[in-house]
Formats: structure tokens, C-alpha cells, sequence
């Protein structure tokens, strides 16, 4: 019996590979007989018959994979009879789990009695299982693709490594004995941290696998014939391993390891005890290690221990802020790629060569540097999971990314039928036609020309969106020739000579030349700034690289300063945000890689020197400038909640530093929005105003829950008033008064808050720790208070006034819901009521809320002597007026407190409410003036033609303030802009408050 000449169908084999593929099948041949002969006298199986019943569409899958890959063929001329065992098993089609193999393995190593039998072990049961993921990879059952490849080369390595480790650490025992426990208790083992692809589980087919080493502490080892220090152990364990996987035997490698990635490279220790780790990349960490370190995993030994160091380490890899300098160091080590690339003329090279699979790599763990910090949904170690979270994040298109990921993994693909032809670590395209008829083969193409003309099509996509990410902006802006002729001619100075100004090169007469070449009204005034800022200490001290990439900065930060309407208020504004950022320089590198965003920092700085102010105190803002359109489009109040839990919800409930800070810079990136579409103009003034008021109600509803949560842990659950225990939801409520309350919140408004609860008046929290719930809730209201107050590296969130509550600053910080109605009905004033009137419920429990509302729209809408009430109010607005408004006429007036101004308006609102409401409820629906007059109006209450003047001035005063907050300037208005609005209202104002006093105003 012998093995047929047609057993290999031929049908789909391209001409060029059949002769090859029939010399494999000779050599099969030949070695099947052979097979038989030894099975004859040993008694013994002969696997040649099991062959001849292989069905025929797996001896086509055998054609194709033999036909391709001598690695698969020389296996089976060796080892014929593991494809029958590979087709019994089902190997040929799915991969095994994790767990089978490791049993796998572990039952070939208990009959390993010495290191060189674990060598052999090792070595063919990864030569077996690679076997089947190339005939797998090259045959493409269903659920193989490329990234299924990957995973399980993947999977075969760690399961080599952690049988390798275990087998050592026993065989080890008698001699050294065990490492001493930590600490805590536990056990130690060596941690192995997988880099690279093998960190990430994308493995290529025939792949280094890059290690680092290290143990949790120091000590020594106990219960073997000779103690060893940790240090030395653990050496010495990891040389082992890495001799059991890497070194070359008669059967060959398992896997070719690669240390260089640990601290000190070649040079350092091969293994680090933890606290030596994070002193390293403390104090010496490299930028390339932090790219390095993205990929880091735990992949043998002791895994918790390593997911513990990493843990440890994540500040190094991931910037708090968006750290744009990253990119700088990625642009460096792919221009040293791109130098060698050039020297050993690798340009075919599918990974290193231009548009090739580092460059995709480059792609997505340039923003994992840059923002993996502030969105931790980029802290994964699979390239393919970050490229994906991309678009959800707006970092990139989803068209970009559809694009991307089936072109890397077209590349990756080419890269393992290179790869599988001798399981060799190969990146470069062929030379020899019949290595290339059989890449084109694996990849089903129709022959090499339609491949290699995919695969330019691919690089080249690949290289334009490697260029639109890491590419230089200044290295885009100079060679756009246009783009500078245009330049040319709308300034006259080009980026060389604003380089050349800024390092010094020109004279005092030079430099004003160059200014008012560049239209700045007053040269020598700009150029005195730029040089104060140049020659100032902080500048002369800063650190090379700071320095460098302020120098980068400069010139294009002065050409978009040239390029603004008003260049010398844009210089004088930004000029101040650049000295904040000195010590922190990742903002002049964002700044630098994202030239748009200095446009619109000019736009914004321009127009408002409010804005200016609270970028150059909050520089975290200027990541707002990097995606316009959010910038100039505030988030509804729908949106921004959800915003608002996806950031809480990337910080641990019991970092409370971390989500106030995040609160923070959250509330100062919202603001900033609204107030760059205010600048733009693309908000309605009462847009605007709503919109500064749903920051303000999120923010106030997530500080209640962590307030609530904070005390509940500690003490638990309040008693309700029914005598239950209350639930989750806070039975809470926030009310707010003022402009808070009345929608019409303005930039850097204080919160008139009342803080109101319904729990049981007598009894205690069900903790461990418990209180009286009277006690609970004040404790709850001086925690919110606290969390809005509390100064953090960004600010606080608000200033908070509690004057309004009942009695005042007298009286309780927090009330009951019936003490409330009990005050507002016997004790409280005029001006209380007043109040009331644009009181609401800004956060806070549901059905408590409703309470409330029933309960203001009792008090407002009580029958009133309107005598009495006119003159309250009249008192109240007299006093408030000779406090408050200008002492003498002029050509100038308040726009709040002076007569005709808007806290007019809110009188005659609050009046009409509160002498109105009990005739015509449909008044107690609101809390703002706007809808007050407007319902004033649709009920015909006032005439429609005096609602619709008060109205406008009411408009035109708040925009005029709004304008004023942001310009900086005093809340005042000129007379004769206004004069028409301020006489509508002192009318309206005489007709309902003053009927008898003529014109007293």
C-alpha cells in the first residue's frame, strides 16, 4: 500500500506550484512508508491507512496548505501521523480553548525529567499547535480571521510561557526552594508582563515575544538546600524560562524572546522588584517606554500581582491632561524607523515601509498617549479595540476607521502567508517567483501583480492617514505653497520671520518693522510684550525640551496672532495663557500639533477677555479647542448629562479628588462652549442663559448623589417620614432662587440655594455609624456645599449663597418640607415671597419635588391686600435702589439696579405674580420673568403691547450684561442706547406700583 499520485487534488493549485507541491508529496510519501515499515515490526498503528481515508475536502485543504507553507510540510514529513491527530481533535478547524490546552501541556511535561526534556516538550507541542493555526489561517474555517490568528499564537505563547514557569518553579524547589510571602500574606511568583503584540494578544504567526520580569518584594527564598535573595532567584528563574522558549535545540525554538524592553535595555537587571520598577519610570522613564508600556500585560506567573504593577504604573503611561507632546516622541522614533528603513533599503518591508503596519499602529496608540488619560476607554492593550473606540470618542471618522482597519488587516494577513512559508520572522516581500505565486495564493489573489497592486492601493491610504495624524503641522503649513502665498499677501511676514524675531536675530528697529508690516496699531508696544515674555526668568529657566517646543510654538502662535482681527488685543491676551503654561508644556504642544485650535483661540481670546482669563487659569480648557464643533455648539441638557456620567463614570466612587476635579473641568469646558457661541453669535441671548443653567442643574445633581453616597456609606440610610428606610434615590430636594431659579444664570453667577428634605423628625440612619436624621441631613447639606465650594486645581465649582432659607443665615441649613411651608405661610416677609417667586426645584427627589411646587403655588397664590403689597414692594425696591444704584445721573447707567434696569423688571414680575396668581393660576406655572410676561399676556392681565416693551428691554439689558461680562467691562450701558427700553419700564413701573406719585420712578 502507497500513497496515490492524485491523492493531493491539483484543481485549485496555480501551474506554477504544481511541481513543488508533487515534490512535497514524494517527500510525504516517503515518509508514510517509512511510517508503515516501523509500524510493521513494532506492531504498531501505520498512519498511511488513516491518511488514505482523509476526506476529499480536506486533502484539497491539504493541496493548498502544502502547497504554501514548508513549514506545515516539513512538520508532516517528520511527524506524519499529527495531522491524524490534529483531524481527530478537530484542530484543523477550531482552535482549542485555553484550558484544554494548558492540560495539553501539562500532561506532556509530567514525564519531563530534566530541562532539556521540557525543551523538547515545549518545542513540539508548539510546533504541533502552530501547525494548526497556519493550516487553520491559510484554509479560513468559519471564525478565523486575522485577528482570530493572532489571538491564538497568542494564547500558545502565554500557555508555553506559564507551563514553562510552573515546570520550573517545581523542578526548582528542592534546590532554592520558594520565594517568602509578601507582606500581605500571599504567595510570590514571578511576574511576566507581556509587550508589544504578545501584550496586546495579536501575536504575527512567527512573532518575537517582547518580556519584562519582575517580583512583588524583596526577602529571601525558604525550604531549599541553598537560600537565594529574591534578586538572585528570580535572575535565575527568568534565565531559565527564557532559555526553556528561546534557546535552539534539535527540535528547533519555541519562541525567540526579547528582554531589551526593560528598564535599562541590555544593560539593566533582567528582573525588577516592584518598587524599583516605579522609581525607574518615576525618575528615568523614557518616552518610548510609555508607548512600550501601552501594550503592557500580564501574560504568566503571577498575574494579579503584574495587573497590581501596572496599575502602579498607569500614571506614567497615561497623562492626566492631553498630552500632545507624546506625538513629538512618535514622529522621532518613526523618523529613526524611517532612517533605517532607508539604510538597509527596506522600503518593501510591509511593516516598517511607508503606509505599513506600524504606521497604522502609530495611528491609534497616538491617541491612546494623547488622550488615553482623560478618556480611559483607550487604556487597552488590543490595537484593535482602541482603533474601534476611536470614533465613538470623535478622534477619528468612522469612514477613516473603516478604511483602516481592513487595510491593516490586509497588511498583517500578507504578513502571515510570508510568515507561513518557513515560520520565519519575515516582514520583506519575496524575491523568487515561486515564494511570491504562493504569498498571492494565501491571500486568493489571482496572481502577485493584482496583490502588489492592492498593496500600493492599501499603503498609500495608510501612509495619508499616518500623515493627517502624526505628520508635522508646521512641515504641512510650509509646504502648502498657497496657503503661504495667501499669506504673503494678506501679511507679509512668513513663518521664518517670526521664527527669526522671536530667537533675537532682528533689532529693536527690525522687529517694529516687522510688527507693522503685519498691521499691529502699536509695533513697539507688541514687540515690548513679546520680549518681556522671551527674556522673563520663566523662559530662561525652563528644561530643554520645554523649551523647544515653546520655541516650535512661537512662530505660528504669531502668525495666527497676525492673522486675527485686532493682532495687538490677541497678543496681549494670549500672551498671559502662554507664561500659565510654561511648567507645563504639553499645552504649547497641543497648541503647536493642532493649528486650527490657534485659530480659534485667537477668535476667542479677541472677542472676550473674560475667556482669555479662564483659559490662561484653566488651561485644560484649551482641549476644548480641538473639536469645533462641540465648541461652538453648548451640549442640551439631555446630552450634557450623559456627558457628565461617562466622566464620573471613568473615576473609582471613592476617588472623591479625582471627581471633583473632573466636576470642575467639566463645568469649565461647558461655560466655555456657551460662551464661545454667545462670541459667535449662533445663541439666542435666552439660549444662552438656559444653557449656563443646565450645568449648573447636572453638576447639582451629581454632587447630591455623591454626597448622599458618601454619607449613606458611612452612616446609612436616613428614616423616611412614613417611618421606613429610605432608598438610594436622596429623599433631598435642591431648590433653587434667583437666577438660578429663574433660568437666566449668567457667566460666573453664585447659586441661591435652599436645601429642603422630608425624612422622619425624629430618628437615626440604619448604618453602623448611625446618626439622627436631623443631624444626616444638615451633614448632607454642608457636603454639597463643600463639594461646590472646595478649591481644586481647577477652580471650584461655584459660590454658593444660602441667605434665602427660612430665618436666613439664622436659621436651619436644612429644613423639612413642612417647616418650609410653616415658615413661608406665618413668618416669612414680603421680599421672602418675592423670592419664592422664582424658586424651583433644581435637583432632587421626584415626588418630593411635586410637594414642593403644590406648596409655592399655595403661598404665591394666597389672597393678598394688595395696598400693603404695593407698598412691601415698593419699600423693598426704594432700599434696594440706595444701596445699589448709581449716585448721580450721567451719561452712563447701571443696567441692574438703576431705574428702568432689569431688577425693575423683576419687581414688577415678582408683583404681579404675588397680587395676580390667585385669580389667575396659570402665573405660578413659571419662575422666569420672560414666561411671567409672557403669561401676563396670553391671560391679559397687562396689555400685549406693554408685556411685549418690557419684554425687549428685559432682553436688551441682560445682553447688554452678558456682553459685559465677557468684554470685562462695568454692567453699564449708555443712556441714549437704552432710553426707549428704560422709559417702558419706569411706565409700566408708574401705572401698576406707583398710581399716585406721578413720575417719582
Amino acid at each position: 500500500m502507497a500513497l496515490p499520485d492524485d491523492f493531493l487534488p491539483l484543481t485549485d493549485i496555480p501551474e506554477p506550484l504544481v511541481a513543488p507541491l508533487r515534490h512535497v508529496h514524494e517527500r510525504l510519501a516517503q515518509s508514510l512508508e517509512q511510517a508503515d515499515n516501523l509500524a510493521g515490526m513494532s506492531a504498531r498503528e501505520s498512519p498511511l491507512e488513516d491518511w488514505l481515508g482523509l476526506s476529499e475536502s480536506r486533502r484539497k485543504q491539504m493541496a493548498r496548505v502544502l502547497a504554501i507553507s514548508d513549514f506545515v510540510a516539513e512538520t508532516l514529513v517528520r511527524y506524519p501521523e499529527w495531522l491524524l491527530h490534529l483531524d481527530a481533535s478537530g484542530e484543523l478547524d477550531a482552535a482549542p480553548d485555553e484550558q484544554t490546552l494548558r492540560a495539553w501541556l501539562d500532561e506532556r511535561l509530567e514525564d519531563a525529567e530534566d530541562e532539556a526534556a521540557l525543551h523538547a516538550a515545549i518545542r513540539r507541542f508548539r510546533r504541533a499547535r502552530m501547525t494548526g493555526i497556519v493550516w487553520r489561517d491559510l484554509t479560513r474555517p468559519p471564525g478565523v480571521d486575522m485577528w482570530a490568528t493572532a489571538a491564538q499564537v497568542s494564547r500558545l505563547a502565554e500557555t508555553c510561557l506559564e507551563g514553562a514557569l510552573a515546570w520550573l518553579e517545581r523542578y526548582l524547589e528542592p534546590r532554592w526552594g520558594n520565594p517568602a510571602v509578601r507582606q500581605d500574606g500571599s504567595e510570590q511568583r514571578l511576574v511576566v508582563l507581556g509587550m508589544g503584540k504578545l501584550g496586546a494578544g495579536e501575536l504575527n504567526l512567527s512573532s518575537d515575544i517582547d518580556l519584562i520580569f519582575a517580583f512583588p518584594e524583596k526577602g529571601d527564598t525558604e525550604g531549599g538546600r541553598k537560600s537565594l535573595e529574591h534578586q538572585e532567584y528570580f535572575t535565575k528563574l527568568g534565565q531559565k524560562l527564557i532559555s526553556a522558549l528561546d534557546a535552539v535545540t534539535a527540535d528547533g525554538f519555541a519562541f525567540r524572546v526579547d528582554m531589551r524592553l526593560r528598564p535599562l535595555g541590555d544593560g539593566g537587571p533582567l528582573v525588577g522588584n516592584f518598587s524599583s520598577l516605579a522609581a525607574y519610570y518615576q525618575d528615568q522613564g523614557r518616552e518610548w517606554e510609555r508607548y512600550a508600556m501601552l501594550k503592557a500585560r500580564p501574560v504568566a506567573g503571577d498575574v494579579e500581582a503584574g495587573g497590581e504593577l501596572l496599575a502602579s504604573l498607569r500614571p506614567f503611561v497615561y497623562r492626566k491632561y492631553l498630552d500632545f507632546g507624546a506625538i513629538e516622541s512618535l514622529r522621532e522614533l518613526k523618523g529613526m524607523i524611517n532612517r533605517e528603513v532607508r539604510r538597509r533599503g527596506m522600503q518593501g518591508n510591509i511593516k516598517l515601509g511607508p503606509g505599513g503596519i506600524r504606521e497604522v499602529e502609530f495611528v491609534v496608540q497616538a491617541f491612546q498617549l494623547i488622550r488615553g488619560g482623560r478618556d480611559t476607554e483607550l487604556q487597552v492593550t488590543s490595537l484593535k479595540t482602541a482603533l474601534r473606540r476611536l470614533p465613538e470618542l470623535g478622534l477619528l471618522p468612522q469612514e477613516v476607521v473603516d478604511e483602516l482597519e481592513p487595510d491593516y488587516v490586509l497588511l498583517r494577513d500578507l504578513e502571515h502567508a510570508l510568515q507561513a512559508l518557513e515560520d520565519r520572522q519575515t516582514q520583506s516581500l519575496p524575491d523568487d517567483e515561486t515564494d511570491r505565486e504562493r504569498v498571492a495564493l494565501a491571500l486568493d489573489m489571482q496572481d502577485w501583480p493584482a496583490l502588489m497592486a492592492r498593496l500600493d492601493e492599501v499603503r498609500g491610504r495608510v501612509r495619508r492617514h499616518f500623515d493627517a495624524v502624526v505628520a508635522d503641522p508646521e512641515d504641512e503649513l510650509e509646504d502648502d505653497e498657497e496657503a503661504d502665498t495667501r499669506n504673503a499677501e494678506a501679511q507679509g511676514v512668513s513663518l521664518e520671520s517670526w521664527r527669526a524675531l522671536w530667537r533675537g536675530e532682528f533689532d529693536e528697529t527690525e522687529g517694529r518693522e516687522l510688527f507693522q508690516s503685519a498691521d499691529f496699531a502699536d509695533p513697539a508696544g507688541s514687540l515690548r510684550r513679546l520680549n518681556a515674555l522671551g527674556q522673563s526668568r520663566q523662559v530662561q529657566s525652563m528644561q530643554r525640551i520645554g523649551y523647544e517646543r515653546l520655541e516650535a510654538l512661537m512662530p505660528m502662535l504669531l502668525d495666527a496672532v497676525a492673522g486675527s482681527e485686532a493682532p495687538d488685543i490677541a497678543l496681549e491676551r494670549v500672551l498671559p495663557l502662554i507664561e500659565s503654561v510654561l511648567r507645563r508644556t504639553a499645552y504649547l504642544a497641543l497648541l503647536r500639533e493642532n493649528p486650527d485650535a490657534l485659530g480659534h483661540l485667537m477668535t476667542l481670546c479677541s472677542a472676550s477677555p473674560w475667556i482669555a482669563e479662564q483659559i490662561a487659569r484653566y488651561p485644560i480648557l484649551l482641549d476644548e479647542l480641538l473639536t469645533p464643533d462641540t465648541l461652538y455648539t453648548p451640549a442640551d441638557k439631555s446630552r450634557l448629562s450623559d456627558e457628565l456620567r461617562q466622566a464620573l463614570g471613568r473615576i473609582p466612587e471613592d476617588d472623591e479628588e479625582a471627581q471633583l476635579e473632573t466636576l470642575r473641568v467639566f463645568k469649565h469646558a461647558q461655560v466655555l462652549h456657551v460662551a464661545a457661541s454667545d462670541i459667535a453669535g449662533t445663541r439666542h441671548l435666552m439660549k444662552v442663559s438656559d444653557y449656563l443653567t443646565y450645568i449648573a442643574e447636572v453638576i447639582l445633581e451629581a454632587v447630591l448623589a455623591m454626597a448622599w453616597k458618601h454619607l449613606t456609606r458611612k452612616h446609612g440610610f436616613p428614616q423616611t417620614r412614613e417611618g421606613g428606610r429610605a432608598g438610594n434615590d436622596p429623599e433631598f430636594l435642591v431648590v433653587g432662587y434667583g437666577k438660578l431659579g429663574g433660568i437666566e444664570l449668567g457667566y460666573g453667577s453664585d447659586l441661591d440655594l435652599v436645601f429642603i428634605h422630608d425624612g422622619a423628625s425624629q430618628g437615626s440612619t440604619d448604618g453602623e455609624r448611625p446618626l439622627d436624621n436631623s443631624v444626616f441631613f444638615t451633614r448632607l447639606g454642608q457636603r454639597i456645599i463643600h463639594l461646590l465650594t472646595a478649591v481644586t486645581p481647577a477652580g471650584t465649582l461655584y459660590e454658593v449663597d444660602m441667605r434665602l432659607r427660612p430665618s436666613g443665615n439664622s436659621g436651619l441649613l436644612v429644613s423639612t418640607l413642612s417647616a418650609f411651608a410653616d415658615y413661608q405661610r406665618r413668618e416669612a416677609w414680603t421680599w421672602e415671597h418675592q423670592a419664592l417667586v422664582r424658586a424651583r426645584v433644581v435637583a432632587g427627589y421626584a415626588r418630593l419635588a411635586e410637594r414642593f411646587t403644590e406648596i409655592r403655588g399655595e403661598i404665591l397664590g394666597a389672597k393678598r391686600d394688595l395696598d400693603a403689597l404695593r407698598d412691601e414692594v415698593v419699600k423693598m425696591r426704594q432700599k434696594m435702589r440706595d444701596h445699589l444704584a448709581s449716585k448721580q445721573e450721567g451719561e452712563t447707567f447701571d443696567l441692574k439696579h438703576d431705574p428702568g434696569g432689569m431688577v425693575d423688571i423683576e419687581f414688577l414680575c415678582q408683583y404681579a405674580v404675588l397680587s395676580m396668581a390667585n385669580d389667575t393660576p396659570e402665573l405660578l406655572e413659571w419662575s422666569d420673568n420672560m414666561r411671567i410676561l409672557e403669561t401676563l399676556e396670553a391671560t391679559e392681565r397687562l396689555p400685549a403691547e406693554e408685556c411685549q416693551r418690557l419684554r425687549d428691554a428685559y432682553l436688551a439689558l441682560r445682553s447688554a450684561a452678558h456682553r459685559a461680562s465677557l468684554t470685562r467691562d462695568p454692567s453699564r450701558g449708555r443712556d441714549a442706547d437704552f432710553q426707549a427700553h428704560r422709559q417702558a419700564v419706569i411706565d409700566a413701573w408708574q401705572r401698576l406700583l406707583s398710581p399716585d406719585e406721578g413720575k417719582s420712578g
